[in-house]
Parts: C-alpha cells; structure tokens; sequence
C-alpha cells in the first residue's frame, strides 16, 4: 500500500499546473492573442506552459504508484486501456459540447489535450508490460530523437496524430495535441514513480539534481538557439518562447525542470495554499471538464454585460478562436474571472472530493 503522504506533492503540483491552465483557457475566451511583444501579455501566456507538461508527466506517474498499489499488471493495463478510451470518447463529446456549446459536434472536431491523453494512456496500457528500466529509457529516446518522426512523406495525413508533418489530419479532425513525442513524457513520469518511492532524502536528492540539469541544459542550449535567431525581439522573449505543438526537447525541459526542483518542496508544503492546490489536484478530470464549461458560460455574461452581446458565434471553434480587437477583455478583467472561478473551483472539487472518497465502492467515479 502507497503511502498518501508520500504522493502529496503530485497532487499538489498538478493542482498547481491546472489552476495555471485555467488561466490560459480564460485567456482563449477573453480573445487576448497568444503572447506577443507586451511583456504582461507574453508572460501570461508563458507560465502557463507548464500546465500540459505536467498534467502529462504526473498523469505517468499516478499509472505508476497506482500500479504499485494494485499490484497486478493486468489490473492496470486494463484501467489505462479502458480510461484512454473513455478520456478520447468525452474530447469528442462533452468537452468538445463545453467548448463551444455547439451540438452539432461534427462541425468542428478537436484533438485537444484530454484526446492525446486518452491514446497516451492506451499506449502506456501496452508499456506496461516491458521491464521498467525499457520503459523510462525509451521515454527518453522518444523525447531526444522526436524531430525522426517528422521525416515521413507528407502524404500520409493520418501520422499527424502522432507527430505534425503537415498541414491536416483526414476526417476534417483539428489536431491541437499530438501523440509524440507526449507518450514520452507519459512513460518518464511513469518512471518517475519509482524515484518518488525512494527514501525522502535520496528522492529529494535525485529530483534536485535531474531538475535542476535540465534547467542548465535548457538556460545553455536555449541561450545558444536564441543568440542565433537575432532579430529586434529581447534575448529573454527569444529564450522563453519554445515550441510548444509539437513540444521540442527545450520545451519540455524549461517545463519539466523546475516542476521537478519543486517535488522536494511540495512534499513539505502546508498552509491554506497546499490545502486548495491539493484538493485541485485530487480531482483532475472533475476539475478539467468543470473549468472549460465555466469558463465559457462566464464568459458569455462578461461579455453581454461589456457588450450587449454574448459573442457566441466567436467561440464555435473553441479553442481556436478570437474575438475582435475592441471586444478583447483588458488584462486585469481575465484575472478578476480568474480569481472568482477558482472560488466556484474550488468548492466544486471539495465538494467532488469528499463525495469520491465517501463513496469508494463505487468502481466508475476511478474514471472522473
């Protein structure tokens, strides 16, 4: 049996990263642009990039110590396998309803991120079953060599799924989140578990040492890329602003090296900050599936109450979608909403938490 202290900083730290997600969702809605050269703008959108890399990551590693807890290899293969399916039916469904509340769901179809985890989890419920030390170099191999999976012919539009090579993926399905190099980050998380497993101070050793290897690595190679596009936009714009679809190797590790650093301290956090971040990261699909619906019905009222008008038909294709210049929120309005969702988060989940923990005889709320 796991000790549930011993997992506090997962659920702690991926409480962290969605609550970092909302903001950019909220920020989708409010049609504030992506970045750009106003540096409160830039860096709303760039903390937020640690939000995918660890839900991925942690998503690895809860396989992992629930594994552990199981201690059947086909039990768990079967949940990864079962849950993928049911994460990639409600992408198609629900979220993609609460995205855009278009009920006509074919109009628009999304490959977002609860897709890619969904097919991430089927593959890992294949993984599973090769020796663990295969699984965690392979994630790393995936990860190092993931531009290989970018040299096949551009006419196989289906390998957009994995990994981007042109423009479109076939059945008119918009793919925001591919597969690779993603599965990686899956199994190094899952590999990961091992690590959180260790004595305290060993394990604390060890998450500072990799994470704070990957910070150098990313601070030296990104510093050396930036230098060498040049051009009028500041060395620190340059630097920070990697690719995200697909992720590069730099990416990954300006995101996954500090979420790392910060396992050691996560395990000792308390205070009423630990207790929200925690009771986020508890419930991460209850959470997921609650903010985009919010988010969007919240916006809707902003914007009657702004306008005079919801602006509905600018989110049929949410998340790819804006609004016009002067309709776009002002910076300080997205984190007012912010703020006021979180609240509703916040007593959401609490709320879920309790009731899932209350009710464990009940095998579907392990899918919620």
């Amino acid at each position: 049996m796991i000790n549930i202290a011993r997992i506090r900083s997962i659920d702690l730290l991926r409480g962290a990263v969605m609550v970092l997600m909302a903001i950019d969702h909220i920020r989708v809605y409010s049609g504030i642009p992506a970045g750009g050269p106003d540096p409160a703008i830039f860096f709303t959108r760039w903390i937020t990039h640690f939000c995918v890399s660890g839900f991925v990551f942690f998503a690895g590693t809860s396989a992992f110590l629930y594994g552990q807890k199981l201690h059947k290899r086909r039990v768990l293969s079967r949940y990864l396998f079962t849950r993928g399916l049911w994460l990639v039916l409600l992408e198609l469904t629900l979220i993609r309803f609460f995205w855009s509340f278009d009920v006509n769901l074919t109009s628009f179809v999304l490959a977002g991120v609860i897709w890619m985890l969904g097919w991430c989890m089927v593959l890992l419920a294949i993984m599973v079953w090769l020796p663990f030390r295969v699984i965690w170099i392979t994630s790393l191999v995936i990860i190092a060599i993931q531009q290989v999976f970018g040299l096949v012919p551009p006419g196989w539009s289906w390998w957009n799924f994995f990994y981007t090579i042109s423009e479109g993926a076939p059945g008119n399905i918009n793919v925001l989140y591919v597969i690779l190099p993603w599965i990686g980050v899956m199994m190094a998380g899952y590999g990961f578990g091992a690590l959180l497993q260790l004595e305290p101070p060993r394990r604390d050793r060890l998450c500072r040492r990799i994470g704070w290897s990957a910070i150098v690595l990313f601070l030296v190679a990104g510093s050396v890329v930036a230098l060498q596009r040049g051009g009028d936009v500041p060395f620190l714009f340059r630097l920070l602003a990697q690719q995200k679809y697909p992720p590069s190797q730099l990416y990954l590790l300006m995101t996954l090296g500090p979420i790392i650093v910060l396992v050691p301290f996560a395990e000792k956090a308390k205070g009423w900050a630990a207790r929200i971040l925690s009771t986020f990261g508890k419930v991460p699909l209850f959470y997921y599936i609650s903010h985009i619906l919010l988010i969007h019905a919240t916006a809707l009222l902003v914007n009657w109450f702004r306008t005079g008008d919801t602006l509905q038909e600018h989110y049929l294709t949410a998340p790819f979608c804006g609004l016009p210049e002067p309709l776009r929120w002002p910076l300080p309005l997205l984190y007012i909403v912010f703020i006021f969702i979180e609240i509703f988060l916040y007593l959401a989940c609490q709320w879920y938490g309790r009731y899932k923990s209350s009710h464990a005889e009940k095998v579907w709320l392990k899918y919620l």
